[in-house]
């Protein structure tokens, strides 16, 4: 009986008019301050999330999911492939395909403007099996690369630099240097721009492709390859299948994933997403902090009715749960409100930006500057479910003190000076 009473009285003062006005606003600040918090906490982090996507699903079109490499450049490539295929098929890994690389680092030039690159020969049919650089292609085709024509395909960011389109000739130079009897010069060879790609990744600016063969003659590897690239169905289980097909090639392959090329990057993102977190959690403590206070308030304008309920027979422990029951569904109600509307702006956020674009007339991210050019939201209901059982903890411990203080109040002396 007394459990019922205490959840009606809680339930009551809520909706009670106040006869202190300032503590209606501290409580209707209090609920709206749970409110925000809850609802930036799960927009923020679904834009994390959605970073995070973009930067995988773009990064990871032309960056392997896997290598196998050998202690020296690997001759018969084709060899070491098909007995990858065998491994695979009997390991029951999912690879898709793979492909040889050599790489190697270089500059390139042209009428002056210098760009440092990453140089890789790759062997066209085989690059589609294991990358989507073809189908980034703004200009030319990935096909354009042929043995001895000594063609490159750029990043558009290379492109843009340089100042080149198809057709140009551009200088590449190798950190090496080739002795002759004329003297000792840096290795440097004269190609073609056949092709322009852009990913919408760091590898725009960065990343330059040549065939296989005229990288097998410029880095001086006849017939051989530094590895092979490794494509899988998902890239969560890239490491696993790597490390598996590695250790039944033998000790003379090692393998690597793209949790070790590009993990640094990923890692950063989760590190930030947890950092940014925390610091938005802050607007929750706040929230917090204001039921405290209202609470308290309430209690102090409620002495003579604890102390009339407590003459009346009700237990400490009972005017303990009315406060309590008061404060969290005050907590409650801004969480409520706040996932509802935060889920709503998470699963709108990308395609409200796109429609005040439009009417303001300026674009948010510059495509020119930025590479995800829009901002990308992911919903997760985990981080919902982290995010409101925090706020929910939180509203329970603020209602502690309060409610405690209330059950401290004596009924004789706060009815002393109401007689």
């Amino acid at each position: 009986m007394s459990q019922s009473v205490s959840w009606y009285i809680g339930l009551r003062y809520i909706r009670a008019k106040r006869r202190n006005g300032f503590i209606a606003f501290v409580s209707l600040f209090a609920l709206l301050g749970m409110m925000l918090g809850v609802f930036a906490l799960i927009v923020v982090l679904s834009v994390m999330n959605g970073f995070d996507q973009e930067l995988k699903n773009r990064i990871l079109k032309v960056v392997p999911h896997g290598m196998i490499e050998s202690t020296d450049p690997m001759g018969q490539w084709q060899t070491v492939a098909s007995q990858v295929d065998d491994i695979a098929q009997q390991e029951r890994i999912h690879l898709l395909g793979r492909a040889p690389v050599i790489e190697g680092k270089g500059l390139i030039n042209f009428q002056g403007a210098i760009r440092a690159i990453a140089l890789e020969g790759i062997l066209p049919e085989s690059e589609k099996q294991v990358s989507e650089i073809a189908d980034s292609m703004l200009i030319g085709q990935i096909d354009d690369l042929v043995p001895r024509q000594y063609g490159i395909v750029m990043g558009s960011l290379i492109a843009r630099h340089l100042g080149v389109t198809t057709g140009d000739k551009v200088s590449v130079t190798l950190p090496v240097v080739s002795v002759t009897p004329a003297g000792i010069f840096p290795r440097s060879k004269r190609f073609t721009v056949t092709g322009i790609f852009e990913v919408g990744a760091q590898v725009d600016q960065s990343l330059a492709l040549i065939h296989i063969q005229d990288a097998q003659k410029l880095f001086r590897l006849p017939n051989q390859v530094h590895g092979l690239r490794l494509r899988f169905d998902d890239i969560y289980a890239a490491p696993e299948g790597v490390k598996r097909l590695s250790q039944k090639l033998g000790d003379d392959y090692r393998g690597t994933d793209w949790s070790h090329t590009q993990g640094s990057l990923f890692s950063a993102v989760k590190m930030e997403k947890t950092v940014v977190g925390v610091m938005l959690s802050v607007i929750i403590a706040v929230a917090a902090f204001n039921i405290i206070t209202s609470l308290i308030m309430m209690v102090t304008e409620k002495r003579s009715d604890i102390a009339v309920l407590r003459t009346l027979g009700l237990a400490k422990q009972d005017v303990i749960k009315i406060f309590m029951v008061q404060g969290t569904v005050m907590g409650i109600a801004g969480i409520v409100i706040g996932s509802f509307s935060g889920i709503l702006a998470a699963h709108y956020l990308s395609a409200m930006i796109s429609f005040f674009e439009g009417v303001l007339g300026f674009q948010v991210f510059d495509k020119n500057v930025y590479f995800v050019s829009y901002l990308p939201s992911l919903w997760k209901p985990e981080d919902t479910i982290l995010t409101c059982s925090f706020a929910l903890v939180v509203s329970f411990l603020a209602t502690i003190y309060p409610s405690f203080r209330a059950a401290q109040i004596e009924p004789a002396e706060a009815l002393r000076y109401d007689i």
